[in-house]
């Protein structure tokens, strides 16, 4: 059963989220929240699988949410029997973002993306978009649909700079066929282009994509793109 937190400060949004999952088979609403500071502390308590939250909520104190959600903070808890100065570090709780947003926010999405959000859909998607969404970022895999995809790589390529995050890993660890897959993927292909360029199977080229994701430490295709582009792998366009 996978556990959505719906964040929305529009109560009839919310409600007509809540019906729709909870009426789809395998799927429950652990909760709801209308802001930013309900959300981590609702994430935090009810520990939901995914946190679909409202593009309206993307500013900056949307971004900085979806940053605490997704990096939360270690938290330490007292354990019974041990003396008062003895505490146990308990895993902090980070659930997946979907976030549904409007055409024409792409700048919006890229930051949230930076941020850590792990799919993106559009917010005239129909429930069964929105419910295969919600699936697939649960289960580790993200969702950028390809439109939106292509708009954010353009963005990029708009931009004259671009602030590189600190990062503990660079392009040098990933092998030569991997470079390959990513400058790739940073071009907007798709799996099945990749794998035609490379003459490789469609599939062998989805290993490669998760083994970039896994080395570079990023959570969705995306932000593969973010990395190529701060690691020069590829220049934005002037």
């Amino acid at each position: 059963m996978v556990s959505v937190l719906v964040v929305n400060d529009q109560s009839l949004q919310r409600l007509a989220l809540r019906m729709l999952l909870t009426a789809e088979p395998g799927l429950t609403v652990a909760g709801e929240a209308t802001d930013g500071d309900g959300a981590i502390r609702a994430s935090a308590e009810l520990r939901p699988d995914v946190v679909l939250m409202d593009s309206r909520m993307s500013g900056a104190a949307g971004i900085e949410t979806i940053r605490h959600l997704t990096h939360p903070a270690l938290r330490t808890t007292r354990t019974p029997g041990f003396p008062a100065a003895v505490a146990v570090a308990e895993e902090a709780h980070a659930p997946r973002v979907l976030m549904l947003t409007a055409a024409g926010q792409e700048a919006e999405a890229w930051a949230a993306l930076r941020a850590g959000a792990g799919g993106f859909l559009l917010d005239d998607a129909d429930p069964a978009e929105l419910t295969a969404a919600i699936r697939v970022v649960a289960a580790g895999d993200a969702v950028i649909t390809p439109g939106l995809t292509r708009a954010l790589i353009d963005a990029v390529r708009e931009q004259h700079t671009v602030r590189p995050l600190p990062r503990t890993t660079g392009p040098g660890t990933l092998t030569e066929r991997e470079r390959d897959v990513l400058v790739a993927v940073a071009s907007g292909w798709s799996n099945a282009e990749i794998a035609q360029w490379l003459s490789i199977a469609p599939t062998t080229v989805k290993t490669h994509v998760s083994n970039v994701l896994a080395k570079i430490g990023a959570r969705a295709r995306v932000q593969a793109v973010a990395f190529a582009y701060e690691s020069g792998l590829i220049r934005p366009a002037a």
